[in-house]
């Protein structure tokens, strides 16, 4: 057995609230798996479980009780083990790269396509996958989805049409004569699942208003940046990069894109910073106990935000082995999510180095506060045209201001250098990224 205990979801955070639970006792959970879903200072997070079980009973129910990170939330009996010692789970890992994780693991859907299914209620064992090695894909969900919704709509408005919910939901329904318009959900997604139907899920903890919300998330920025200011001695370096071949070859790539494919300047960048700072290991990584330690993954933090005021930088995990069109869609996969408060707890746990760019807020050069425990940031202006020395003659050429905030305590500005060096040097040969 073990315990499933609240997570720490950020350097800040010390406590959050239970909103609810996405699985029942005796349900199967496995690895990533999204199983509950908190709210903090920064909004509702899910929180993924990072064993394979079954879970056993739950410890606490959902409430406006504030708990401390910490606080045994489920138990869980493991399916690999027998007669164990009951276990308490300290929070997210970070996450296996799938090289990493046993062979049979490779034909499960991954977190984000389970997570997906359960949203749009589509059994997901039940899906052909046509991905490699018959791994079930998104695509395969959304179409899924979309004959089921197909199937049981009828011709003639009934009760239960165009309401989304979980076929075990339907099913209970069906079994129980129970209307499913007349169901609320308690989810916040709207998705009406089993419990809601049998009448024995504890309802949904109300959501804080956007006032609350905003008002709550200024004051975890403003103890986190005070935080910054007070324990890490920055340092700050500043480059301007040339973008004209990164610009001309993205233009090429975007031509035989379809629109919606489309890969954004923004992304080049993302990208480049993942390479430079793999080359320039000693700003990958958090400060922790008084000394630092580094970080293999390069998990890329994204400052983004939010409609309502204030900001969240979640993690696009493996950023540097991501390849551009799929850091595209992680990236607007993320600002959706992140704009409707849906971030998971891992995103929010470990980036080992974030990148705020402020170009579409027309600044042309950002100075960026490092966000403890990381030990730096990446900072971008927006891309403007300037006078460009050629062959010792001058001509107009776009560039961007790239700036890096860097921790003393780690590092120097030597080191700083070598990363705004490598950043350059990447974005002149953008068809090797």
């Amino acid at each position: 057995m073990i315990d499933f205990v609240l997570p720490s979801l950020g350097a800040d955070m010390d406590q959050a609230m239970l909103v609810a639970w996405l699985v029942e006792p005796g349900d199967e959970v496995s690895y990533g798996q999204i199983i509950a879903e908190v709210e903090t200072d920064k909004g509702v997070i899910e929180v993924e479980c990072w064993h394979d079980g079954v879970v056993e009973e739950f410890l606490v129910e959902p409430s406006p009780k504030k708990l401390a990170v910490g606080t045994p939330l489920a138990r869980i009996r493991l399916a690999a083990e027998e007669g164990v010692d009951r276990r308490v789970e300290t929070g997210p890992p970070s996450p296996r790269p799938p090289e990493q994780r046993p062979p049979a693991a490779r034909k499960q859907p991954l977190p984000p396509v389970r997570h997906l299914a359960h949203t749009l209620g589509v059994d997901i064992e039940s899906v052909a996958g046509t991905g490699a090695g018959g791994i079930v894909t998104r695509d395969d969900v959304r179409r899924a989805a979309e004959v089921e919704s197909a199937v049981t709509a009828p011709t003639a408005r009934q009760p239960g049409s165009r309401v989304k919910a979980s076929p075990r939901a339907r099913a209970r329904a069906e079994e129980l004569g129970v209307a499913l318009a007349s169901v609320t959900a308690s989810r916040s997604d709207g998705l009406i699942v089993h419990a809601d139907v049998a009448g024995a899920a504890v309802p949904r903890v109300p959501a804080r208003e956007p006032e609350d919300r905003v008002a709550a998330m200024r004051r975890a920025i403003t103890r986190s940046m005070t935080r910054s200011k007070r324990e890490i001695p920055h340092y700050y370096l500043a480059t301007t990069i040339d973008m004209s071949q990164a610009l001309t070859w993205l233009e090429d790539v975007n031509s035989e894109l379809p629109i919606t494919k489309r890969i954004l300047p923004a992304v080049l960048l993302l990208k480049a910073t993942a390479h430079a700072v793999r080359e320039v290991p000693a700003l990958n990584g958090h400060w922790l106990d008084e000394h630092f330690v580094p970080s293999d993954p390069v998990h890329l933090g994204v400052a983004i935000s939010l409609r309502e005021g204030g900001l969240v930088a979640p993690a696009i995990h493996h950023a540097d082995s991501l390849e551009l069109g799929e850091l595209m869609e992680r990236l607007k996969d993320l600002v959706t999510r992140a704009r409707t408060w849906r971030l998971r707890g891992s995103e929010m746990s470990d980036p080992t180095l974030t990148v705020t760019n402020l170009g579409d807020r027309g600044v042309e050069t950002a100075f960026p506060v490092i966000i403890p425990p990381q030990v730096a940031m990446v900072g971008f202006g927006r891309i403007v045209d300037a006078v460009v020395p050629v062959a010792g003659s001058p001509t107009v050429h776009p560039v961007v201001h790239a700036t890096l905030a860097g921790d003393h305590r780690v590092t120097d500005g030597h080191t700083g250098g070598l990363l705004l060096s490598a950043l350059d040097r990447l974005l002149q040969k953008p068809e090797e990224l």
